[in-house]
Order: C-alpha cells, then structure tokens, then sequence
C-alpha cells in the first residue's frame, strides 16, 4: 500500500480522519444535533468532496471510548484550510464543545 509523505502538496486530495469521545452526561439529542451539523458540513462549505461517517462497531474494544468517526475528503490542502476557518465549521464546533471529552484527528493524503 502507497504511503504518501507529501500532504502539503497543494494540489493532492487531503483525507480529514476525526473520531470523537463524548462526556458521558451528553444526551443522545445532543449527540445526534453533532452528526446532523457535522454531516451538513458537506453542503455549506465548498471544496468538501466527501463525507462519511458511523458509529464504532469494531468487536476488538480498542475505541478507547471514542464512539463517532467523520472522514472528510477535501480537494486540495486549500479546500482544507478553507473548512478549517469557515464559519459554518466554527458554528459546528460551538455545538460540539459542550458535550466533547476528547477528539483524535489525523489527515493525510492518499
């Protein structure tokens, strides 16, 4: 398998790996307001070529409590940097604050 160790090559798509771990008083409301807003992300910033994400199911229990997994694909390293000072994403962030106890990210170009 390639690995890549130019992930700031401006013109190489960016992979945006970002598992959560949230309080354990965080509602279930408040967690699902978290995937809605960070789903919608998609649609609200430009250079996002994709989204998905789910839920932990791995059988190996090594999640260290993080429970949610988003992978963002961006363009470029631009589109990247773009998202990271959007003000949708900063709203993003403001509803996902309160109820995070942790986040893991890592990014890297395929």
């Amino acid at each position: 398998m390639p690995c890549s160790t130019h992930a700031n090559d401006s013109a190489e798509p960016i992979r945006h790996v970002v598992c959560f771990k949230f309080k354990k008083e965080a509602k279930a409301e408040e967690i699902q307001k978290v995937e809605k807003a960070f789903s919608a992300l998609k649609d609200k910033i430009d250079g996002i070529l994709s989204l998905e994400w789910g839920k932990n199911n791995s059988p190996e229990g090594l999640n260290k409590e993080f429970t949610h997994c988003f992978i963002v694909t961006f363009e470029n390293a631009k589109a990247r940097e773009v998202y990271l000072a959007h003000p949708d994403h900063k709203a993003f962030v403001a509803i996902l604050k309160p109820i995070l106890d942790d986040v893991f990210v890592i990014d890297f170009t395929p």
